[in-house]
This record gives C-alpha cells, sequence and structure tokens, in this order.
C-alpha cells in the first residue's frame, strides 16, 4: 500500500510546522526521557499505518498527530542536548585563561572589538576547566571597570590587537551566560545568541595586571572567513568614504554591522532596508543568473548534455553557486532559509514533481523549520513566507506572457522590444503592489511602522540594487576598480532615498496591535491581492481595521503608571497619565552607533503609540544621557529638563530648562514635584551624581519617587529639609545610583519607606550593582526589590499598587536565561 495519501502531504507538513511552534511555548524544557517517549509513540503511530490498510481520513488523523508529536519531540531534544554545552555558573565572573581560534571577522567601532571565538581549552586559576564550544567576545579600547580597592578611577584597558579569522590566541577574559534585554515589543537577544550556537558571551581582560593576549599561530581554519576578511579589508582601503564602503561590504560579504545608523534609520524608512545585506532576494536572483551561465554553457557540449539534460544541469548549478555566495556572504539565517528553500523546490523539479503552489510553499516552510526550528520566532521569517505565498498565490511572481515568437525571416521590430520592456514594467509593478498590500499590515504588526513611499523607493531600488550595484559590488572583490563604480551608483541611489525619507509622511507607526489583530490584517492584505471579484477583496477592509487602528490602553484620569525598562546598566523610565507621557533618564550609550535610546527606548514608545511631552535626565552621565538624542529626534515636542551644564552637547539638540527643588506641575490628576536639586547647587561645585534631578510623582494616594544617582550625602540633606522630608514618603523607590553603596541609607529609607524598589543594573554589570549590604537593608525593612536582570521590564500602575508586571516572567521561554 502506499504509506501516504497525497492528498495527506499538506497537512503532515502542516503539523510539523504547528508541533514546532507549540514546544517553542514552553518557558522550561521537558527531561530528555519525557521528549524521548514522546518520539516514541510517534514511531509507533507511523507504524500502525504500515500494519494492515485503513482509511484515508484514518491514516490522515495519525500521520497527522504522529508528525506534530514528533516534531514536538525532536525540537525538545534538540535544545535539551544544545543546554549540554552551557556554561557552567560557577565560571561566570571568574579570571580564565582561553586558548582558541578567531571564528570569523571581527566587527570594529571606536568601543572596541566583538568576535567570536571557537574554544580549544581554557584554564581557571591553572587548571582546565570545561567551556561552551564557541564564544562572543568584547575586546575594549579605554576604560573598564574600577581599578581596584580604594581606587575611584577605571582601569584602562590595552588597546584591542588587529584580530584575523583562522588566527590562534591565548587571551585572558571573564564570561556570563547569554543575558539580554527582555522589554515589550522587544528584540529577544538571547535567542539571537541561541541560534548562533553561542551559549557564553564576556569580555577580553586587558588591563595591566593581566595576562597579556597572545598570538599563537596562524592557521588553516575557517577558510572562508579568512577570504571575506581580507576582501571586507580591501573595499575600506579602496573607498576613502566609510559611508558607502559600510554598504559595499554588507553587499559583497554580508558585514551589516559595517553600514553607519543614519544610513540604516534612512533605508528603513523608505522600506528598502531588506537591499542592504544578503537577502533572500539577492540569493534567489544570484541563482537564476547563476542558472542561465551554467544551462547557456551546458549546452554547448552534446557529451554533457547526454549525461545530464541541460535544464537539469541549470538547475543544480544555480543552486550550487548560489549556496557558495550565501557561504561566502557569512552564511547568516536569511541566506540559509532561502539555500533550503530553493534547494527544496529544485529537488521537486529535478524529479519531475508538479506540486500545486499551496504544496511547494508548505514543504519549503516545513524543510526550513526543520532545519531551524526557531525561525519561526524571526520577523525575517514570516515577511518572506507570506510574500512567497502570496505572490504563488496569485501569479505575481510568473513572467509575463511572452508574444508569440516571430518567423526566423521576420525581423525584430523596435515596437517589439518596447512591447516586451513594458510588460516586464508592468509585471514588477504589479509584484511589488501585491508584496506591499500583502506584507503592509504584516510589517505594522511586527514593527508598528510601515515605509509609505516602500513601494515607489522599492521599484528604484530594487532593479538599481540587483542589476546594477550588486554586480559591480561582487565583480570588484576581481576588478577593485568597480567597487569606485559602485561606491559612485550607491551614492546616487542614496540621495534620491533620503529625498523619499525626508517626506513628512514618509512612514506610518501605529501601535503594535496583539498576534489576533495582526492575524486578521495578513489575511485581510491577502484578500485584498487576491485574484477575485472586487466585492470579495473588499471583505479584506474591515480585517485590517484592528491592526490599522489599535490603540494601547492608557492610564484612566487621576492614575499614572511606570514602564522601567530594561536598559542595562542605567536608568530609563516612562511615566504615563491619562493624556500625557514622559521620560526620566533615555539610557546608556554604548557605541558611537549604538545606545538605548535608539535600541530600546524609542522602539518601546513606537510601539506603544507614545508622544512624550516631557524628557527629564536625572545629570550628565552617559548612563542616563546616552540615549537621549534619539528620543530627542523622535520627539520634536518633547520639553527637556535636566541638570546639565550649559555646554553640553545635547544643548545644541534642545536647550534644557534646569530642574530645581519645587518646580511642579499637574497632568490629568496628577502632580509632578522635583525635590532636588537646589537653584543654589547650580552655583556650587557639585559632582555630577550629587546634581541628580529627584522627581516625586502623586495621585494623593500612590507616589512614586525617582531618585536619579542620588548618594548619601544629598540622601541626608533631603532629610534635613524640613519640607522635603515630609514628601519623600512613597510606595514606589527607583532605587538611587542602581543600588551602589555609596547611596540607600538606611535613615533616607526608613523615611520613604516604600513598598516597592527597583533597581535598574546590567547583569554582572563592572560595577557589582545592587551591592550586597544595599540588598540586605531592603530585605530588612520588607521592601519588594525588582531588579531588571531577574525582571526585565517592570510595569507599575497607581491603580493595581500591589501589582508589578515582569517582562521576563511574561514572555519567558526555555532558552532565556534565569538571572540567580
Amino acid at each position: 500500500m502506499r504509506f501516504l495519501d497525497a492528498r495527506l502531504i499538506f497537512p503532515v507538513l502542516l503539523a510539523w510546522v504547528l508541533g514546532t511552534a507549540l514546544q517553542l511555548q514552553q518557558a522550561h524544557l521537558w527531561d530528555g526521557y519525557r521528549y524521548g517517549l514522546a518520539a516514541l509513540a510517534s514511531v509507533l503511530a507511523f507504524a500502525f499505518l504500515c500494519w494492515r490498510e485503513k482509511a484515508w481520513w484514518v491514516k490522515g488523523l495519525v500521520a497527522t498527530l504522529a508528525t506534530g508529536v514528533l516534531a514536538f519531540s525532536a525540537t525538545g531534544l534538540r535544545s535539551h542536548y544544545y543546554l549540554q554545552d552551557a556554561l557552567p555558573a560557577a565560571l561566570e565572573g571568574q579570571d580564565l585563561l582561553v586558548t582558541g581560534v578567531v571564528a570569523g571577522m571581527a566587527q570594529r567601532s571606536e568601543a572596541g572589538l566583538r568576535f567570536r571565538l571557537d574554544v580549544e581549552s581554557a584554564l581557571l586559576a591553572g587548571k582546565p576547566v570545561q567551556l561552551p564550544a564557541r564564544l562572543y567576545l568584547s575586546w575594549y579600547a579605554g576604560p573598564l571597570g574600577p581599578a581596584g580597592s580604594g581606587s575611584t578611577g577605571l582601569e584602562m584597558q590595552r588597546s584591542p590587537a588587529a584580530l584575523a579569522a583562522g588566527e590562534r590566541w591565548q587571551l585572558a577574559v571573564r564570561l556570563k551566560a547569554p543575558h539580554g534585554g527582555s522589554n515589550p515589543h522587544g528584540f529577544d537577544y538571547e535567542l539571537w545568541l541561541w541560534e548562533q550556537d553561542l551559549q557564553a558571551t564576556g569580555y577580553v581582560r586587558a588591563g595591566p595586571r593581566d595576562a597579556p593576549a597572545q598570538r599563537l599561530a596562524a592557521t588553516w581554519l575557517h577558510p572562508v572567513e579568512q577570504l571575506r576578511q581580507r576582501v571586507r579589508d580591501a573595499v575600506f582601503e579602496r573607498v576613502a568614504d566609510r559611508k558607502l564602503a559600510g554598504v559595499i561590504a554588507a553587499l559583497v560579504v554580508g558585514d551589516q554591522a559595517a553600514i553607519e545608523r543614519a544610513d540604516w534609520d534612512v533605508f528603513r524608512a523608505t522600506g528598502v532596508a531588506h537591499l542592504m545585506s544578503i537577502s533572500g532576494l539577492h540569493i534567489t536572483m544570484f541563482a537564476w543568473v547563476a542558472a542561465l551561465a551554467v544551462g547557456s554553457l551546458w549546452r554547448r557540449s552534446g557529451r554533457l548534455c547526454l549525461a545530464v539534460p541541460a535544464p537539469n544541469a541549470a538547475l543544480l548549478g544555480g543552486i550550487v553557486l548560489a549556496s557558495a555566495y550565501a557561504l561566502f556572504s557569512g552564511w547568516g539565517v536569511p541566506a540559509q532559509r532561502t539555500i533550503l528553500m530553493l534547494a527544496s523546490v529544485g529537488l521537486l523539479r529535478w524529479l519531475g514533481k508538479k506540486w500545486p503552489w499551496p504544496l511547494v510553499w508548505m514543504l519549503a516552510c516545513a524543510v526550513v523549520v526543520l532545519a531551524d526550528p526557531w525561525a519561526l520566532l524571526q520577523a525575517g521569517f514570516w515577511l518572506s513566507f507570506v510574500a512567497v505565498g502570496m505572490l504563488f498565490a496569485t501569479d505575481a511572481g510568473r513572467s509575463p506572457p511572452a508574444a508569440d515568437p516571430p518567423d526566423a525571416l521576420t525581423p525584430v521590430t523596435s515596437r517589439d522590444r518596447v512591447g516586451r520592456v513594458w510588460q516586464h514594467a508592468r509585471a514588477m509593478w504589479h509584484e511589488q503592489g501585491v508584496m506591499t498590500a500583502a506584507l503592509a499590515p504584516l510589517t505594522l504588526l511586527l514593527f508598528g511602522q510601515v515605509s509609505v513611499v516602500g513601494l515607489v523607493a522599492n521599484l528604484l531600488a530594487i532593479p538599481w540594487v540587483t542589476l546594477v550595484v550588486t554586480p559591480l559590488a561582487m565583480a570588484g572583490a576581481l576588478v577593485p576598480v568597480l567597487w569606485d563604480a559602485a561606491a559612485l551608483s550607491i551614492q546616487g541611489m542614496t540621495l534620491v532615498l533620503q529625498g523619499f525619507a525626508a517626506w513628512p509622511v514618509a512612514t506610518i507607526s501605529v501601535p503594535q496591535a496583539p498576534l489576533w489583530a495582526g492575524v486578521a490584517g495578513v489575511l485581510g492584505g491577502a484578500l485584498l491581492v487576491f485574484p477575485s471579484p472586487w466585492h470579495l477583496r473588499l471583505l479584506g477592509l474591515p480585517l485590517l481595521i484592528p491592526v490599522v487602528f489599535w490603540q494601547t490602553p492608557a492610564p484612566a484620569p487621576g492614575h499614572f503608571e511606570l514602564l522601567v525598562a530594561d536598559i542595562g546598566q542605567g536608568n530609563a523610565v516612562l511615566v504615563r497619565t491619562a493624556r500625557h507621557a514622559l521620560v526620566y533618564d533615555s539610557g546608556p550609550r554604548f557605541s558611537r552607533e549604538s545606545d538605548a535610546g535608539q535600541r530600546v527606548v524609542v522602539p518601546l514608545l513606537r510601539a506603544l503609540d507614545v508622544t512624550v511631552d516631557t524628557l527629564v535626565l536625572s545629570h550628565r552621565d552617559s548612563d542616563h544621557t546616552g540615549g537621549a538624542a534619539a528620543i530627542l529626534a523622535m520627539q520634536p515636542g518633547a520639553t527637556l529638563l535636566s541638570s546639565i551644564e550649559a555646554s553640553h552637547e545635547l544643548q545644541n539638540l534642545r536647550p534644557a530648562t534646569r530642574c530645581a527643588a519645587g518646580q511642579r506641575w499637574h497632568w490629568d490628576g496628577v502632580d509632578f514635584e522635583f525635590l532636588h536639586p537646589a537653584v543654589e547647587d547650580y552655583l556650587a561645585t557639585v559632582k555630577s551624581n550629587g546634581m541628580s534631578c529627584v522627581l516625586r510623582i502623586s495621585n494623593g494616594q500612590q507616589t512614586a519617587l525617582l531618585a536619579g544617582d542620588i548618594e548619601v550625602p544629598q540622601e541626608a540633606r533631603l532629610l534635613a529639609d524640613v519640607g522635603s522630608r515630609e514628601k519623600l514618603k512613597a510606595d514606589v523607590l527607583l532605587v538611587p545610583h542602581h543600588g551602589s553603596k555609596t547611596s540607600s541609607s538606611a535613615p533616607f529609607l526608613d523615611a520613604v519607606a516604600p513598598q516597592i524598589a527597583f533597581v535598574q543594573s546590567g547583569y554582572r554589570n563592572r560595577f557589582g550593582h545592587p551591592a550586597a549590604p544595599v540588598l540586605a537593608r531592603y530585605q530588612e525593612r520588607g521592601i519588594h526589590l525588582y531588579t531588571s536582570p531577574r525582571c526585565g521590564a517592570a510595569t507599575w500602575q497607581s491603580n493595581a499598587p500591589g501589582q508589578v508586571g515582569c517582562e521576563r516572567e511574561r514572555r519567558l521561554r526555555y532558552w532565556h536565561h534565569r538571572a540567580p
């Protein structure tokens, strides 16, 4: 008998995807034997199908359930096995001497280097220890951490060495478990590390008391990465403008980090960001061109055509060469997905199978999920497969019908050529229109914004990048002078895109809707582009309403909400009332191209559709002001209140009004008041922490105190002032100075007497915040303490004062690290 009826292929493939998706919802992994028993049960179910002939619906039900269970258990077993190589908790924060091979191109910034190291051996105090197979390391330039006991300075690092892929190095390092921020609608950094097979992160210790880094040898390991690095370095040597060189490097070797942040902003605003990395479009186009070239050359040999038909040779050659291109570009996850999809479709054609498009689409989806189960949680996966599905369903991806072939004696006229060009242009316009309409609801769901100019920008950029820029950039690896031409073509395109991005309504931002609204929106977009009568297509419009017009619930009048963001070592708190919003501090600056404002706060404000009325920067330290420029750029109407000096660089972006004790305002039944610093403090010499703006927020029933980085002298001063002391009593406290031992004195805590306190600090940060004595003082007083590493972003509302929502607990999955 046939093991599986053809009618059951689609539900079986779908069952594999759904079974995998169900496993990805687990907060905790089962024991390995449970997954093993589930896998065994599914195998026995398949054996039952082979026992005797059964009705097709019985086979379908059993096969579908068994496939789903097998997918669930296989993903669980794979995850369970993967975690066996995790970093032992006892090795976190220890000084280790590691010998290993640089596994790829190092990413350089003004902050230092980031690179991957394949571990060969590791020593702790001279004794061998076991580490994960691959580490993700940073080698910082400049100050790293406290210089030592009794010192108030920062230890200076030796400058990072020029690392090259394939080199063997011996390095002094400190490691920690993979740990990232957890914010509403935020990027899942720990999932990214999981997919990259990186189970430990850390930094190179290169201080004066650390063992110096040693380059031991150059090896032949990672030859592709060595070649990629040589090509990238050659690009930057040839092209003087680093902005243009960065785009070329991204297109040739897949180094997306080489593109500067300002350019990424333009590309995202115009909807062409997918063209500036080695995406599925590039690889598919490369496979198509390669197949044409292989087929043309293959047909020149009759012997080869007799051995393997030219169409099959072209198909195989295109996939093989596209795989080589994907490998050279870094073998990123999007590239892997594209190669798997091409290989799946190519195999069907090789075997002469003519499956209907839903089966082909679902096969490609199932194959990708089989190879990478966690792709289901990536935005790129859904954008790719929804786009491909829409093109399949609408036949928009099919080439326009060719005219009848002319007779050999009939010359091809200019009118014929113009007609063919017009046909291809119409097909391209139709295809891009289908993509834009179908993906707009999904883009709103995933990112909270969509490019209005994206349709026109892509119509110009797609052919320019794929037919001009990318070929020139790739050919430059053989003839470097062509990189100059590629740079000029990029420069011209960028000027056009900057013009589009400058339009007042270049993008539309809406609050990010819940999943059900997003699914309805995607279905609505699909109905609008599906080839059917217009009265049926218009049924898709009501389905778009939830995702387009979704509104994030705001506090009721007379109440307020605190959202304490998870931004690492720094402060950033969003305060909302019924119709107003305030941001207290903007988080740290990580590098010239990255800060907490751009990475966390701005996306959070966009996802919640929040208009900021006031930005308060408590004081000048970079872990409080690092993200301010990004927030001010997004919020042109926000007032800036701060204690920063008149010469501070932020004053050039938005003149700041000084915060001072006694300054008050009233929003929607909620009072805001500064308790510190005093006006006379601006005339004295006070270190930056002592100038922190202390903000009191109260609705008469509940009170929150945001204390910045004040230390014991400022706490004592607030206690000594009768007027301030009476106002210190609060239900919620933002712990001063991230829990430093220089703050949170016992008299201060007794006066504030909070029920809940929040500590914003980085996991295993270099300062040791929050300090153990400080934690003890909070515990002695029965204060519920919530720290960013354990809670992630924390939400507190005045109408439910006893409840705190922790984002890390809400979205917990088994790959997320649990901080001790």
